[in-house]
């Protein structure tokens, strides 16, 4: 050959280097990795039968660092032996022997997470029809089963969970005569449970008769008396056996079984043979990008509070299993997704498959979140000493990005150091700027360090560990209209004479949703009240509390929130009714310092001022207990009996994550226990970093997954299973009219307060004087900063500078910076607006930090500008800023006046902003440059107006800027969805969850 071949074009198929001088003229087979001289040695080298095998699909391929190439496993040492692969790693001063890094992606081809292989994309369609490809999902869906019950739980320990029970290497002889035996402990953790062993089943995988056995007799658990069971091996021939276990037990008081599997194996042999011919190391191929693991710790010291409480039931790890860590790692969002649908969930969601349908959702989200972090993490650093305390300065910490919390681990080591040494400094104060760490060891606090934040996991295994409780009753988790106790609707004239509130006295809804609270039967289906914006839901809630306990005097009630602002709500609606020893406010230890001045006399402190709960004689006096949905955990691990709680209220619940919720309900709930939700399922739901965890439901809260069942239609349900308000005691008319027709079929009935929702009528600062919404159309250009993917618009920053200083100037109304909110979807907006306000107490923030909130003056900035209109894409030009839910959120938090600041033209490529913007354009409420489209015609709900908007502008290119045009559409269809999801999770708050 006159030259080498361009190894670009053999790698990737593609070069578009001009000043290349390599070889060009060759076919190439990408799935054999040959380079073939010509067409004819080509096509004969399709028709072999080694092509044939390997078309269906690759194996595992590795990535030379040196070479920039990928290399098939099975050939990775031939390759180190070559003298491109020698002159590489010379010139670049690598080993020659150095480790390969595992591929994640290979143009063209698709990676299937189930046969562990890439096929091309051509041949993907008929992948998953292959029956090796169905072999090994059937045992990808068997290993996930097993793995889920292998778990301990409901308070039962069985030994040898991580790797079964090994009865070792045992010689022939041994085996042969039945010596052999091993134990597996049972350990009952929780002292009021009531848990049986019923039965012992010995599976036999090879023989019709296993040569393992176990002797068993049906008993009950008995809290701090451990329960063996001995398991024989008996077998006259040399192998390696293997069994599963699979141990019954059945919780007496409720009367259901569950079972704990465990892995038996014994090998029949020569200790000494085994040894000499087992492997020297596990394979563990070092996955590219992936950070430097933390091999050597030094442990920190953890603060006091953290034993503030005494838990009796330990919190397991729940680490995510290694199948399904490998399966997130690898392939686009859309593949890994799939790979979960059709290898790892159940096929349904059921009674019996719920727990381990959302724990996988949990350990994806976890995943994602854990990745997230790191954009915190910090190079190069040194801390300020003060007594025992280091303390760090962390950037946003203000804004809780990231958010850190008493108790938390910070990892830290020495700039340089590149030996896996890490020192781990627990969190012991969290100030405006700064956080507080105490390190173990001889940590050197002089020297100047970098930082790696870590998830706090706590949340989540608190989660898991509900999902492994027993209870699953229909009536809960899958209510059907057949499950209602009662079956007339309780007249609300029953509650009326004796409200606690007088303001819902004349409120229909909101009585009709107490009379069916309060006579509800126990044991009856999940009651929802549906509380749009500005309808009153908590004060509802708050009244049937009060009204359950007046009419039960043996009532005890749990109240739960999503956040502790929620929490705090409610219990601050109650004081007035409840003594301090009849309601009880628990905090995490983690939040010492923070709860409110009010509440203080409701809580519970040790010696040391960090939150604690009282003894359990005085606990279980409360009427009413309130706790965030995470934190509800506490009287699970402290042993509070099930069933205690005569009702658990769930407010807020469409911002709650399924699992968070059923952390109180599965965990203390029993057969007769009432679960309220309220919330409304067309806002916002929880905020999941984790495209995976989202698409595949996590995203989709508890309340919203119950309001599409039959049992929850709003007619056929009402008074029995669902009461929906309608009253709306926020915003003026016509700030809730689009909304209401959009979202809520119209049914809300504004009932603001006049001097308050009419405040800005007839003022300068209205297009139409009648008509307090404003769109100002403003066409600015959205930018982006340093390493940040968060964008920012500074001519819409500007904007509502102006408008607020303008406001706060005026002389028709007197407004001050409490009066204001401001919404961007995007922080760097946030901070520029900020930046922008100076010194102002004006509050800014996302739509997620606002749901919940409300504002006499609502100011909105879109930021999404583009004159680029060969991109407009309503996927990648808008973001997440094209979502019904947020729009809904946003523009229902104002009483009085609304201000959106955006460019039209890029926001009415969705239809819904579209027809937000005909709406306010129509009301004369525009301000700035008119619609480029036609306002009175009907809004295509399908779209497509991005498409238009493309077609157009390439009407008037030249050839030049046509070639542009298609490489930048092949580009934006070539993004997958990680790519928009760094962006979102750039901007998705972090939920502070104790």
């Amino acid at each position: 050959m006159a030259a080498k071949v361009c190894q670009k074009l053999f790698s990737t198929g593609v070069c578009n280097n001009s000043s290349c001088r390599q070889r060009h003229d060759v076919q190439l087979c990408r799935e054999c990795y040959l380079v073939l001289p010509n067409s004819e040695a080509y096509a004969a080298h399709c028709r072999s039968a080694k092509h044939l095998k390997r078309r269906r699909g690759l194996s595992t391929l590795l990535y030379c660092p040196s070479c920039d190439v990928p290399v098939p496993f099975n050939c990775w040492g031939i390759h180190c032996q070559g003298r491109r692969h020698l002159r590489e790693s010379t010139r670049l001063g690598n080993s020659a022997t150095i480790e390969p890094e595992e591929l994640t992606e290979l143009p063209g081809h698709n990676y299937c997470s189930t046969c562990s292989m890439f096929v091309r994309q051509d041949l993907w369609t008929e992948h998953p029809n292959l029956p090796a490809h169905k072999r090994k999902l059937r045992f990808s869906r068997f290993a996930a089963a097993f793995d889920e019950a292998a778990k301990d739980k409901n308070g039962v320990i069985v030994s040898h969970q991580d790797v079964g029970l090994d009865l070792g290497v045992v010689t022939a002889e041994a085996a042969s005569q039945g010596a052999v035996v091993g134990h597996l402990e049972l350990k009952l953790t929780v002292p009021s449970a009531r848990i049986s062993l019923v039965e012992v089943i010995v599976s036999s995988r090879r023989a019709r008769r296993s040569p393992f056995s176990v002797s068993v007799t049906p008993q009950a658990l008995v809290f701090g008396r451990d329960l063996l069971l001995s398991v024989s091996f008996s077998h006259s021939y040399r192998g390696s056996y293997a069994t599963r276990i699979e141990i019954v037990f059945e919780d007496t008081s409720l009367r259901q079984r569950f079972t704990i599997v465990r892995n038996v194996k014994c090998l029949v042999g020569e200790q000494a043979e085994y040894e000499a011919l087992k492997p020297v190391a596990p394979y563990k191929p070092k996955k590219r990008n992936a950070r430097q693991p933390e091999i050597d710790v030094v442990p920190g010291i953890a603060p006091p509070s953290l034993n503030a409480i005494k838990y009796i039931t330990k919190l397991p790890q729940f680490l995510i299993p290694e199948p399904v860590s490998k399966a997130l790692s690898r392939g686009s969002t859309e593949g890994i997704i799939e790979h979960f649908r059709t290898s790892l969930l159940p096929s349904r969601l059921a009674e019996t498959t719920y727990g381990r349908h959302f724990k996988y959702l949990l350990w994806a989200e976890e995943y994602r979140s854990d990745q997230d972090m790191q954009v915190y993490d910090i190079d190069n650093t040194i801390f300020r000493k003060d007594g025992s305390f280091y303390y760090l300065n962390v950037p946003g910490l203000a804004e809780k990005r990231p958010s850190v919390l008493v108790g938390d681990r910070i990892m830290v080591q020495y700039v340089g150091a590149d030996n896996g040494r890490w020192f781990e400094g627990r969190v012991h104060r969290v100030e405006q700027l700064s956080i507080a760490l105490r390190f173990g060891g001889s940590f050197d606090g002089t020297r100047r360090v970098k930082i790696r934040f870590k998830f706090n996991r706590i949340p989540l295994r608190r989660q898991h560990q509900a999902l492994d409780t027993v209870l699953h009753p229909q009536r809960l988790l899958f209510p059907k209209p057949e499950h209602a106790i009662q079956t007339t609707i309780p007249s609300p004239e029953t509650v009326r004479p004796q409200v606690y509130n007088r303001l819902i006295a004349n409120n229909p809804a909101q009585l009709q949703a107490v009379a069916s609270i309060v006579n509800l039967p126990a044991g009856s289906p999940l009651f929802v009240l549906f509380g749009p914006p500005g309808t009153g839901k908590t004060v509802t809630i708050v009244e049937a509390i009060l009204q359950v306990l007046k009419k039960d005097l043996e009532a005890h009630i749990l109240a739960c929130a999503p956040s502790n602002s929620a929490a705090d709500l409610i219990t601050q609606r109650l004081l007035g009714h409840l003594s301090n020893k009849e309601l009880f406010r628990f905090y995490a230890p983690s939040r010492k310092g923070q709860a409110p001045s009010d509440l203080r006399e409701y809580t519970c402190k040790n010696g040391n001022d960090d939150f604690t709960v009282p003894s359990m004689d005085v606990l279980l006096k409360f009427r009413v207990i309130v706790s965030t949905c995470v934190s509800a955990s506490f009287a699970y691990n402290i042993a509070v009996p099930r069933g205690h709680f005569t009702h658990m209220f769930i407010d807020e619940a469409g911002q709650a994550t399924e699992p968070e919720v059923m952390i109180s309900v599965k965990t203390m709930a029993d057969n007769n226990t009432n679960v309220i939700l309220s919330g409304d399922p067309r806002q916002l739901g929880p905020i999941i970093r984790s495209a995976v965890a989202r698409t595949l439901g996590l995203e989709k809260s508890f309340l919203e997954r119950i309001m599409d069942r039959e049992a929850y239609d709003e007619l056929a349900g009402y008074g029995i299973t669902v009461v929906k308000l309608i009253q709306n005691y926020r915003s003026h008319f016509n700030i809730l009219d689009f909304p209401n027709r959009q979202f809520y079929k119209g049914e809300l009935e504004p009932r603001g307060d006049p001097k308050i929702i009419n405040a800005f009528l007839n003022t300068s600062h209205l297009v139409n004087p009648k008509f307090p919404v404003v769109f100002h159309a403003l066409s600015g250009q959205d930018d982006r900063e340093a390493t940040s993917p968060s964008f920012f618009n500074i001519l819409e920053a500007l904007q509502v500078k102006e408008y607020i200083q303008s406001l706060k100037a005026s002389t028709h109304v007197r407004v001050v910076d409490e009066d204001f909110g401001v919404i961007a979807p995007y922080h760097a907006q946030c901070v520029k607006i900020r930046a922008a306000l100076k010194t102002s107490g004006v509050r800014v923030g996302s739509v997620e930090e606002f749901q919940g909130q409300e504002k006499k003056i609502i100011i909105i900035s879109t930021v999404r500008s583009s004159p680029d209109f060969i991109n407009y894409d309503l996927k990648h030009t808008l973001g997440f800023v094209a979502n019904p839910r947020r729009l809904n959120v946003a523009i229902t938090r104002a009483k009085a006046l609304l201000i959106i600041v955006g460019d039209p033209t890029v926001l009415s490529i969705d239809p819904l902003w579209r027809s937000f913007l005909n709406y306010i354009y129509l009301n004369n409420g525009w301000k700035g440059d008119a619609p480029t489209w036609n306002v009175h015609e009907a809004v295509r709900e399908t779209g497509g107006y991005d498409e238009e908007i493309r077609n157009a502008a390439a009407e008037d290119m030249n050839e030049f800027t046509r070639r542009m045009e298609d490489s930048t559409l092949n580009n934006i269809e070539a993004l997958n969805g990680e790519a928009v999801d760094d962006e979102e999770n750039a901007d998705r708050p972090w939920r502070e969850l104790e």
